[in-house]
């Protein structure tokens, strides 16, 4: 548990940042609330006994300021191609851990590119995309994989109830989608490849309760920069339920509503992966609620394992490098229900 250690928050005010704020709490962390925007940092901050310190990720200084004495950063505020690389600076200027909540493919790469040196030779530990996309998605292939030290092609199907994207996630889409030049992304032969077609439509067979559903195929997500990262698979593609991705492309779906006590909306997942190699399969399957919330307790008890030491690794690191894949998963019973079938 986090026996009073001190996280900041990057971004706490955010729609995910507020869920990752409670979450560490529930865990017996002292949050600290920080971000570029001081007005909602107070609103946030408001009656809950938390310190609010206001940052910009183009004054260092400030940064520094919002790290001073905690123990973790948490980056929650997107887009992170812009946000990632100074407050991971900020974090190895601090000498303590940094994990973010990036779904944006490139920025992801970029951690990645710039920092593995580095952090590596200061024995730093730095986790991007510990989030429901590229950190979940991770975490079942690698636990999927069992004692497989390679495979053919991994496949991570998303079906998604639906999908209302926040403002982060809007903006996010944004970024990346300049930063390709309109064209789009997926992973074959091992390496990133864009394109200017079409993606393809397929059906993909859910397990229940979700059963088959058209999907969108390549519909790339960050979980092509995590599992390649560290597992040898040169096919690694992802689908997204077509009424989901409907969803995000159209610009007047509302934002996530909440539904319950916890403040989750009312929408379900069930992760599908299925890894191929040499004609045999095995598959992991993980069901929950609501993609925004559920990365709260992905990304807290990340924290919580790289401060007790539970980790494999340090530098740059996807979740399921640096974790215990299976035993990660299960840790998360309370949230996701999972299915192994190596």
């Amino acid at each position: 548990m986090g026996s009073g250690l001190m996280v900041a928050v990057f971004g706490a005010y955010g729609h995910t940042g507020r869920f990752v704020v409670a979450e560490l709490r529930r865990r017996g962390f002292v949050p600290v609330l920080s971000g570029r925007d001081a007005g909602k940092l107070k609103a946030s901050a408001s009656g809950s006994g938390l310190e609010a310190r206001p940052a910009s990720v183009d004054d260092p200084a400030s940064l520094d300021r919002a790290l001073a004495g905690a123990a973790a950063v948490v980056n929650c505020a997107g887009p992170f191609a812009v946000t990632a690389a100074p407050v991971i600076e900020a974090a190895l200027r601090a000498g303590i851990p940094y994990v973010d909540v990036a779904a944006e493919i490139e920025a992801n790469a970029d951690t990645f590119t710039h920092f593995a040196e580095r952090s590596r030779a200061a024995g730093a530990v730095i986790v991007p995309a510990m989030a429901f996309y590229g950190g979940l998605g991770d975490l079942l292939t690698t636990a999927a994989m069992g004692d497989w030290t390679e495979a053919d092609e991994a496949h991570i199907a998303y079906g998604l109830s639906g999908w209302h994207p926040t403002a982060g996630t809007r903006a996010a889409g944004a970024v990346s989608r300049r930063r390709r030049d309109g064209r789009r992304v997926r992973y074959t032969d091992g390496r990133l490849e864009y394109r200017h077609d079409d993606p393809p439509t397929l059906e993909w067979p859910f397990p229940d309760p979700v059963g088959p559903r058209a999907v969108i195929g390549e519909f790339t997500m960050a979980d092509v920069v995590t599992v390649p990262s560290h597992l040898s698979i040169p096919e690694v593609c992802t689908y997204m339920t077509v009424e989901a991705a409907r969803d995000l492309s159209a610009p007047d779906t509302p934002e996530p509503e909440p539904a319950d006590e916890l403040g989750r909306s009312a929408q379900t997942f069930l992760v599908d992966v299925v890894v191929r190699s040499a004609g045999d399969e095995r598959r992991a399957v993980a069901r929950g609620r609501d993609i925004y919330a559920v990365t709260a307790p992905l990304v807290v008890e990340a924290v919580d394992r790289i401060l007790t030491g539970r980790t494999r690794t340090a530098g740059v690191a996807s979740a399921g490098e640096i974790f215990d894949a299976p035993d990660f998963l299960r840790a998360l019973s309370p949230h996701i229900s999972l299915e192994l079938h190596p």
